[in-house]
């Protein structure tokens, strides 16, 4: 019998939910491009309910205990002494979020000999340290798809938010002021603008198709070209690297993995080619961009906004700059962890175990690491040498 180790997000402040905004979740039946959503034998769970917190557990309890598995579930994952350090030297199986991640270091992975599986509960499997995984015979696999939208959603959001002023203006409203010169001194249109996307895989090709209809000018870099049908059906122009697109973006939108050739990538170099007043948008990694770098960037007005829900570490200390920078639109990291994404990601971490469990393959698109190599959609998106947790 297998033991899994479970780290998951703390419930709400004011307890776990016992009702719901909404009641149900629109039906989806496949994602673009026509990848099926997860295909589990059954769920244990409402759809649009909280999964993603402690006492959401997934949705697994009931399936892995009726098998006769062990399962622990935490929210401590810090230090020696948590919970998450305790359990894992006899864990089989460990899962985690990228919105509350579980650091496998490689000093991890090696106290934990019976570890075999760790599965990524959305899409990002940097807290993973791959090249230990693969040096230990370690399976990794995360739920390919399951949040790109959401993510691509979020996306969207903060760049107009950024763009408009939004959040600003709200703040006036929420101090009870009416003071429009103020809210509209920051505020632009974003027709007309160069919008550009670091990688156009799942999450950046639905944002670039998401701004067409905004009738911006829409480019993108990525280390596998889009066909050129779908330049010319979104009018994109293609860059060979960032270096050579951000210097004409008024707005750039960063969708990448983190591994050796990203992260780092938004230093003080680069960023000082931008156009003065751009925008900067991270929902990808926090240290794709350069931490010091962006509060620089934003206190000189070369940026003139930063926004993303991407933080190292996770979560951010609470004298983390990003959060007292200028001009920023920062969230904790919601993105796809909506309650829609949470029915899809808790599914998919069921079928990864049902697959695991029954010794039948995963799907080839959902592996990261399998066999002692990059796999599945690890091989498309990450490099090794160097992917430390």
């Amino acid at each position: 019998m297998a033991k899994v180790l479970c780290v998951l997000y703390d419930d709400p402040a004011d307890g776990y939910p016992s009702s719901y905004a909404r009641d149900d979740l629109p039906h989806i039946a496949h994602y673009p491009g026509g990848q099926t959503l997860p295909t589990p034998s059954g769920t244990d769970f409402t759809p649009g309910h909280l999964l993603g917190s402690v006492s959401g557990e997934l949705g697994l309890r009931a399936f892995l205990e009726a098998q006769g598995h062990t399962l622990v579930v935490t929210s401590d994952k810090e230090g020696p002494d948590s919970e998450f350090d305790r359990e894992l030297p006899d864990a089989d199986i460990v899962i985690s979020q990228p919105f509350w991640p579980a650091y496998l270091t490689a000093e991890r992975i090696a106290r934990a000999p019976r570890l075999k599986l760790a599965v990524t509960a959305g899409i990002g499997s940097d807290h993973v340290d791959l090249d230990a995984a693969i040096a230990h015979g370690v399976t990794v696999a995360e739920v390919t798809y399951c949040n790109s939208i959401s993510v691509a959603e979020h996306v969207v959001m903060m760049i107009l938010s950024l763009v408009r002023n939004y959040l600003p203006a709200n703040r006036i409203v929420l101090d009870g002021g009416w003071n429009i010169a103020d809210a509209v001194s920051r505020s632009y249109d974003l027709e007309g603008m160069h919008v550009g996307t670091v990688a156009a895989g799942r999450i950046g090709l639905a944002v670039l198709r998401r701004l067409a209809p905004f009738d911006v000018h829409l480019h993108y870099t990525d280390r596998h070209r889009l066909p050129r049908e779908v330049e010319e059906e979104l009018n994109l122009t293609f860059h060979p690297s960032a270096r050579e697109m951000a210097p004409v973006c008024d707005v750039v939108t960063v969708n990448a993995p983190l591994h050796p050739e990203t992260e780092g990538l938004f230093d003080d170099a680069l960023i000082s080619t931008m156009k003065r007043g751009a925008y900067l948008i991270n929902t990808a990694r926090a240290r794709i961009a350069d931490r010091d770098a962006v509060v620089r960037a934003l206190e000189s007005g070369r940026l003139a906004g930063y926004a993303g829900d991407v933080w190292y570490p996770q979560p951010a200390p609470a004298d983390h700059p990003w959060r007292t920078m200028p001009h920023h639109g920062m969230t904790p990291h919601i993105s796809g962890s909506s309650l829609s994404a949470q029915a899809r990601y808790a599914a998919g971490t069921r079928e990864i175990l049902e697959s695991w469990l029954s010794g039948t393959a995963i799907r080839d698109e959902y592996l990261i690491v399998d066999g002692g190599g990059l796999a599945g959609a690890g091989a498309h998106s990450y490099s090794t040498g160097g992917t430390k947790a």
